[in-house]
Formats: C-alpha cells, sequence, structure tokens
C-alpha cells in the first residue's frame, strides 16, 4: 500500500457556543449582587456603557443633547396580562433596556447627602476597645506590654490564638508573670474574653456570674457528653443528678460562646429578593422583578458616533466597533435574562397557588422539568435561572429553588405529597408531643400513613435528621428533665 499526500473535502456539524451565548448564560446564573458587580466592572472597561440617568437628570438634560441608544423590545415587557389565567397578574419593568440618556451619564447635581455616614460616631472594635481597657487596668509598663502583645493574638470572637510557650519565647518573660497579665485580661469585659478554648470561655462567663460550682465545672470538663445529650453518661461521669445538669444546661444556653463579636459583628448579608410577588385587586397574584435590585445601564450612540468619526487608524476603529458591539450584546443579554426570571417565577407562582393561599402544607411536588416543559425552556436554564435567586411573597423570602421538591406517594392513589410539606408535618407532630407520648419514627409513619402519605420509615428518620430533631428517647429524656425542674 502506497501512501501518498491528497486533499478531501468533508462536511460537518459542530455546536459552537459564542462569546455572546457564553456572557448570556453567565449573566443567567448570577445573583443580583453578582451581577451589580460584574456590570460595574463592565462600566469601567467600556467607555460606550454609561449608567442610565435619575429622572431629575433627565428633566435638567437639555433637548437635543439625549444620546440615543439601540432599539430593543423591552416596552413588550412591561407588562404581562395574563387574560388566559384570571389568578395570576404579573408585571415586570427592565430598568437597564435602551433608552436616552445624558452624555455625561450621571445623576444631574451634588449629592447633598454625600459623606453623611462620616457624620455618625462609629463604634469601637473589640481591639479598640480592650486596648482602651488595657491603658486603664494595667499601670506597669511592663505588665501592659505584655497585655498587648496578647491583645494582638486573638480573633475577633475573642479567643486567644497563641501558645503560651511561644508567647514566653517572643516575650522573654518569666512565665508568672505572663499568667498574671492573662488572668487579669481574663476578667476584663465582656466576660469569656481570652479564653483558650470554649470550656475556658463558658467558665470564665460562670465565674463572672458567680455560678462556677463543682457540679458546674465537672460538666464543662465533659462538654462533649452535653453536646451529645448524653445525658446518663453524663449524670454517671460527674456523679450528679438530672435537675443538677438541667440546671447547668440551662445556663450555658444563656451563654455568649463567641463575646468578641458583640463588637465585631462584621458585615450583615441582607438577602434582595429578584422577585415580588402581592395580591392583585382581582383576587389572583401580581408578580413583578424587584427594578432596585437591577442595574440600569445605557449604550451611548451619539458618544459612539462622536468617537467612530475620529477614528484614525484601523485598530481604533476595530475596538469602537467591538465595545459596541459589546455594549449592545449586554444590555440584550439583560433584558433576556430579566425576561427568563419572570417567566420562570410566574409560572412558580402558577403552579404553587395554593401554598402561596394556605401555606407549606400545600406546597406541591415540583421539579425542573416541570416549568421547562411548561415555558418550552431546558432544563438546565431553569436550574441558572432558580440559583441564587430570591422571591418575596405574603408568607415571606424564599429561595426559588425551595419551591423544588420532591414527590411522596398517596396512599389511596391520590395526588402526590410534597417533600417539604411532609417535613413540616413531621416537625408539627414532634411540637405536639408530650412527656408521656413522645412518638417514635414508626409511630410518626403511622400517623403519617393516616394522612395518606406513603412514606418509609428511614425516610422519617433521615428527614427529621436533616431538621435536627433528636430520637424519641433523648426527646423523652428532655421533655422529663424540664417537667422534673
Amino acid at each position: 500500500m502506497s501512501l501518498a499526500p491528497r486533499l478531501d473535502l468533508r462536511q460537518s456539524q459542530s455546536l459552537v457556543m459564542t462569546p455572546q451565548l457564553q456572557q448570556a448564560i453567565k449573566l443567567l446564573q448570577l445573583s443580583s449582587v453578582e451581577l451589580t458587580a460584574y456590570v460595574e466592572e463592565e462600566l469601567e472597561r467600556n467607555p460606550l456603557l454609561e449608567r442610565e440617568p435619575s429622572d431629575e437628570a433627565e428633566r435638567s438634560t437639555p433637548e437635543g443633547n439625549e444620546p440615543k441608544a439601540p432599539e430593543t423590545n423591552s416596552e413588550a415587557s412591561d407588562r404581562h396580562d395574563f387574560a388566559e389565567s384570571p389568578n395570576l397578574d404579573a408585571a415586570g419593568s427592565m430598568p437597564w433596556s435602551s433608552g436616552t440618556g445624558g452624555s455625561g451619564g450621571g445623576s444631574g447635581g451634588d449629592n447633598e447627602l454625600d459623606g453623611v455616614e462620616h457624620t455618625v460616631a462609629r463604634e469601637l472594635s473589640l481591639h479598640e476597645h480592650l486596648a482602651q481597657r488595657i491603658q486603664v487596668e494595667f499601670g506597669d509598663a511592663a505588665e501592659r506590654l505584655i497585655a498587648v502583645h496578647i491583645l494582638g493574638s486573638i480573633d475577633e470572637a475573642g479567643y486567644l490564638k497563641i501558645e503560651r510557650d511561644d508567647a514566653l519565647v517572643q516575650l522573654g518573660c518569666e512565665s508568672c508573670l505572663f499568667d498574671a497579665v492573662l488572668s487579669k485580661l481574663q476578667r476584663l469585659d465582656p466576660p469569656g474574653i481570652f479564653a483558650r478554648d470554649l470550656k475556658e470561655c463558658l467558665r470564665l462567663q460562670l465565674a463572672e456570674l458567680n455560678r462556677l460550682d463543682p457540679v458546674s465545672s465537672a460538666i464543662l470538663d465533659n462538654l462533649e457528653l452535653v453536646a451529645k445529650r448524653d445525658f446518663t453518661a453524663l449524670r454517671k461521669t460527674c456523679d450528679c443528678t438530672d435537675q443538677d445538669i438541667l440546671d447547668v444546661v440551662v445556663e450555658l444556653k444563656a451563654l455568649d460562646p463567641k463575646p468578641g463579636l458583640k463588637f465585631d459583628p462584621g458585615p450583615i448579608q441582607s438577602i434582595v429578593p429578584d422577585v415580588v410577588v402581592r395580591t392583585s385587586q382581582s383576587g389572583g397574584w401580581h408578580v413583578e422583578l424587584n427594578t432596585e435590585s437591577l442595574p440600569r445601564v445605557l449604550a451611548n450612540e451619539r458618544y459612539y458616533a462622536e468617537v467612530q468619526s475620529g477614528t484614525r487608524s484601523e485598530s481604533e476603529k476595530i475596538f469602537v466597533s467591538e465595545q459596541w458591539t459589546s455594549a449592545n450584546w449586554l444590555i440584550k443579554a439583560l433584558d433576556q435574562r430579566a425576561r427568563t426570571i419572570l417567566r420562570v417565577a410566574q409560572e412558580i407562582v402558577r403552579q404553587q397557588d395554593m401554598f402561596l393561599v394556605k401555606g407549606v402544607e400545600h406546597l406541591k411536588p415540583l421539579v425542573l422539568r416541570d416549568i421547562a416543559d411548561a415555558l418550552e425552556l431546558h432544563e438546565s436554564t431553569v436550574s441558572r435561572v432558580t440559583s441564587n435567586k430570591f422571591m418575596l411573597t405574603p408568607r415571606g423570602i424564599f429561595e426559588l429553588k425551595y419551591f423544588f421538591t420532591a414527590s411522596l406517594g398517596s396512599t389511596e392513589g391520590g395526588p402526590a405529597h410534597s417533600a417539604e410539606a411532609v417535613r413540616h408535618r413531621i416537625k408539627l407532630l414532634v411540637d405536639g408531643e408530650t412527656a408521656k407520648d413522645v412518638l417514635s419514627d414508626d409511630d410518626i409513619v403511622t400517623a403519617l400513613h393516616s394522612d395518606g402519605i406513603q412514606i418509609a420509615r428511614r425516610t422519617v428518620a433521615k428527614y427529621r435528621e436533616a431538621m435536627r430533631i433528636p430520637s424519641s428517647v433523648q426527646r423523652r429524656r428532655e421533655l422529663r428533665l424540664s417537667l422534673s425542674s
């Protein structure tokens, strides 16, 4: 067989994800906070993008001076009329949709409230508070030096994160002096500060309350048994009664395991809903996007035309053209993202109408395929839409993923039951227990069967453990201890 080069013509098909499609998919799965950060980066990178001006800026902009942004079909998405479904009324607004805006892009005028946060007194941090107390409590220069060194070795919760031997080497002081300074530091406010572990932290707080006795000290030495709720072993190890254990456990629950966080609580992460659901005047549900959480951007066509006319080299023309294309694609991707989120939210509300009316007991089994088939979308698209997105309803804020639960069969061949509704039913059964009537997992299975729910004992145990509900033996012991008090 001879080998020789030759040319062949072959035709084939392949699926290629364009950069624009990759950008649309990326935007779809971002949360509102992540989306805002992404758009801010694009605003800094692309000179043809600008923030949509406020209403005051639009009114103050002279006529004929407004840039024209590329047109989209956003006006069609301003309101959705569900004539075929009288129980659902939905509205959505696309605040980023292409429109007009001043060439400067910002808001009009200076904000008189800028810097108002600087006029509010700032609370002291944990280190600042303790540093002030050290200056007052330690008059000796050597002790103050040791105290400041120890202060630099605590974490945000107030725990000491340096080994005693390492500190002695670094400071070059005697161990008795170090222990005396540490003991004095541990008496500062808040109680439990400068502890080396959880046991010492709780011990310091009990001592501050004058509640540290031999029984509580013995129970603290066996804190792992308290965490396991093994009161039988705790009673034998500590040589105490059930009443003693109950008293100490109640006192321990009232203590603060992380006293330093009173000063440094860290940033509060608030949940910003992406969709808002309200009752409609017609008796249905009004579904709309939370426009306040969405970025508002425009593509400045006037500035694009001005820059394009001033380009000289070919590379400059290519750069301006690429930036204009990128700006248009970003606006279209944002518009498509909002439309998809709104459609999915509307379908979820449509299918979980009874949950909004009557509560979690009426939550229907729902999977991604149900929404995907109803909206003619791919399951992966629905999965991206429901990730890290939240819905504000009259019953509270829920992640969109919350409405998707597995189904459990019915004993009478009726409609299936939602796993979340079954978990809620189990919790209600446990909350209604008394010391003389504690339900085992088998009893819970029997009760659920009587309600028409087909469920196995191992499933009940799995749901109970997921909700951190102790076993029937532990619950019975705790109920008896609480009654004996």
